[in-house]
């Protein structure tokens, strides 16, 4: 992979964000603040649309070649961006952009995109019947894409946690050599750098679920094709925030009695930002958290998937007790 392809890239996505910034008011790409906002002023969104942009288009007139070989990863991708894009401009309800997700489930499933197995466990290994392993694949994707997408909740955190995430999927392409994960790991790298130049707290511009949503696929099929390398538990690990973040909001509502998607202040970066009303700090503390799990995901990686599961639910447990927003009212 050439160099001068991530400088193309890093270029592109700058001046696609410059020239979004400029004409996001005219669109109607502007994020006002609400209820649930910690911002206090409106800021344009939809920064995913110059930063996913400049991959497609650096591959486009650079190395079409490359494109044409992953040609349906970059289409299920696509299909997911589409849904952001529109989402950033009008607001599209939840079920349209599943049934985009589902959409894109399919072009991967039909190119074997997809989970076959849960792990092994005393010795036994956990194939999924062939009926079951669709729909486990698009649920899977569905959440995980979702849940990353709830994860953008201040300046900088989505991205943060997705640079993480991406340079360790980096790292296992190179132990590998695997030219896949390489490649796809590094251009989104690339552009989140970008991106993150605007989007560092104070931020001058938001990713929007043009980002986010098209973040979670790309993440959702790295972890999917590093499954022939390393176990299944190790990936949840590695991309563990978005998830253990989405469950324990999910456990808590319902432990109220409340629809489980019932939006809310209670996601971790909630509860931090709450504890010390500082945003970089908040954003700092977990992208750190996120590379300790990512970390321990690469050394276990070969590891017992009965141990490491262990392992990951008893941390899920120490963390649902630990970001509870009722601990002040019950001491």
């Amino acid at each position: 992979m050439e160099i001068s392809l991530l400088n193309s890239i890093f270029l592109i996505s700058l001046a696609g964000m410059l020239i979004l910034m400029i004409f996001a008011k005219k669109v109607g790409l502007i994020d006002i603040p609400n209820e649930r906002s910690v911002h206090k002023k409106p800021i344009p969104r939809g920064a995913g649309i110059s930063f996913i942009l400049a991959v497609f288009i650096t591959l486009f007139l650079f190395d079409l070649e490359y494109l044409k070989t992953y040609y349906y990863i970059y289409a299920a991708i696509a299909v997911v961006f589409i849904a952001g894009v529109w989402d950033d401009l009008k607001n599209i309800s939840p079920i349209i952009k599943f049934i985009f997700i589902f959409f894109s489930s399919i072009i991967l499933y039909l190119h074997d995109v997809a989970i076959f197995s849960l792990g092994t466990y005393f010795g036994y290994e956990m194939i999924l019947p062939v009926w079951l392993v669709f729909p486990f694949t698009f649920f899977a994707i569905a959440g995980y894409t979702n849940a990353l997408n709830l994860m953008d909740g201040l300046d900088g955190l989505a991205a943060s946690i997705s640079i993480v995430i991406l340079v360790t999927f980096l790292a296992i392409g190179l132990e590998y050599h695997d030219e896949f994960i390489i490649s796809l790991s590094s251009f989104f790298i690339v552009t989140l750098l970008a991106f993150l130049l605007f989007n560092w707290n104070p931020a001058k511009v938001f990713m929007g679920d043009s980002g986010s949503l098209s973040l979670g696929m790309v993440i959702a099929i790295l972890g999917i094709h590093s499954a022939q390398y390393i176990t299944p538990v190790s990936i949840l690990f590695i991309v563990a925030l978005p998830i253990l973040d989405t469950f324990i909001v999910m456990i808590r509502r319902m432990r109220r009695h409340r629809s489980p998607f019932h939006a809310d202040k209670n996601h971790m970066h909630h509860f931090l930002f709450n504890v010390k009303g500082d945003i970089r700090y908040t954003v700092i503390i977990l992208a750190m958290m996120q590379m300790i799990f990512s970390i321990i995901g690469y050394q276990v990686s070969q590891a017992s998937d009965f141990l490491s599961l262990l392992l990951f639910i008893l941390l899920f447990s120490i963390y649902l007790n630990l970001f509870d927003q009722r601990l002040k009212r019950r001491h």
